[in-house]
């Protein structure tokens, strides 16, 4: 148990950060690859969740907002969730030219909260993560993800008396954010996949390799690197990711797996819950849930060159989307499944925030 949260179930004073205060019975975070203060004119918050899949495990959640505000309508509150492999924390709150996608949200008036799922980040490591990966199996699948997306959002709604909010899931994360809405859309405002996964016609960028399949992964920077730069032409390559973006999001993300920076060289290791799914379903062409169950409006965002998952991927799902009020689906040009943290960031940071902010386009005013 941390200092923090025991502390605070003592009854004892709870530590003030950046003149917020985080809510009774939750502890501050503390550790490596938090981002700099928030940006000129926000507060942030940061809250640790007990998660039910294991004692002693804990969820992280980040909250930022315009200063001084505390009330926020439905449509103006948004959870973010990450992928497969690398932490919300350090992608959606990286402040590359000094601002961050989060700040970004923030600023246009929304009440942003990013979770790391557990296993991830700046959330606790599970104790498969303390053995051998081979110890045991694949750990944290879709449908677990989702139960903790679902208590987050319980947890926001909660927090703000609100019944809806908005969710945006990335890669894999669409995956969760899909799953939990087509069976809670009574909770979800508005729906935001970038880059989502369906069914697989090609090889999985992830592919575990013959045998079992570990509870674990290990990834390497130079790995990272190069994953990130697949199918972008040789001479697009140079200009795709402004000078010093990728060190400053590796040198924000490797750190937060003290385990694995401590290897040489050092790693960052992710659960490999998600690849047992895709080997189970997108790569068998067994759909994990229904896009049709999904009853509110969704906005499906992707870039030209993601080959982790594909143009035909997004454009498969989004006619799947067959009860959706209304859809949208917007491709990108000159980006991967990364443009978030690449040179267009901005065209998607605005895309995003357009389909967020906009009156609903049915209606009459």
């Amino acid at each position: 148990m941390d200092d923090s949260r025991e502390g605070e179930e003592r009854g004892l004073p709870r530590r003030r950060l950046f003149g917020t205060m985080a809510a009774a019975g939750l502890a501050l975070a503390a550790g490596p690859g938090h981002a700099a203060a928030p940006a000129a004119g926000l507060d942030r918050e940061e809250f640790r969740l007990p998660w039910p899949g294991e004692a002693g495990i804990d969820i992280y959640v980040r909250n930022k907002r315009p200063a001084g505000q505390d009330r926020f309508p439905a449509d103006r509150i948004l959870l973010f969730v990450h992928g497969s492999t690398y932490p919300a924390s350090t992608a959606f709150d990286l402040p590359l030219a000094g601002m961050s996608a989060m700040d970004y949200l923030a600023g246009k008036g929304f009440d942003v909260y990013l979770v790391d799922l557990p296993g991830y980040g700046q959330s606790g490591r599970p104790a498969a993560m303390s053995a051998p990966s081979a110890d045991n199996p694949p750990f944290m699948r879709t449908a677990d993800a989702a139960a903790v997306v679902g208590q987050v959002v319980d947890f926001i709604r909660k927090r703000r008396g609100v019944e809806t909010i908005d969710l945006m899931g990335w890669s894999w994360g669409t995956s969760t954010m899909g799953l939990y809405t087509s069976t809670h859309n009574e909770a979800v405002n508005r729906l935001v996949l970038y880059a989502p996964q369906w069914l697989s016609r090609t090889p999985s960028t992830m592919a575990p390799g013959a045998g079992t399949i570990p509870a674990y992964r290990s990834v390497s920077r130079d790995s990272a690197k190069s994953r990130w730069l697949t199918g972008v032409p040789a001479d697009k390559q140079a200009d795709l990711i402004p000078p010093g973006w990728f060190d400053q999001w590796a040198d924000a993300t490797f750190p937060t797996d003290p385990v694995g920076a401590r290897q040489t060289p050092p790693v960052l290791r992710a659960p490999n819950g998600t690849v047992a799914d895709k080997e189970a379903y997108w790569q068998a062409g067994k759909p994990l849930y229904d896009p049709a169950d999904i009853r509110v409006p969704v906005l499906i965002i992707h870039a030209e060159w993601d080959v982790d998952l594909p143009s035909y991927q997004a454009q498969e799902y989004f006619a799947k989307l067959v009860h959706a009020p209304y859809k949208r689906f917007v491709e990108l040009g000159e980006g991967t499944h990364t443009v978030m943290m690449e040179k267009n960031r901005m065209q998607f940071l605005r895309e995003v925030a357009s389909f967020l902010t906009e009156a609903d386009p049915q209606a009459l005013n």
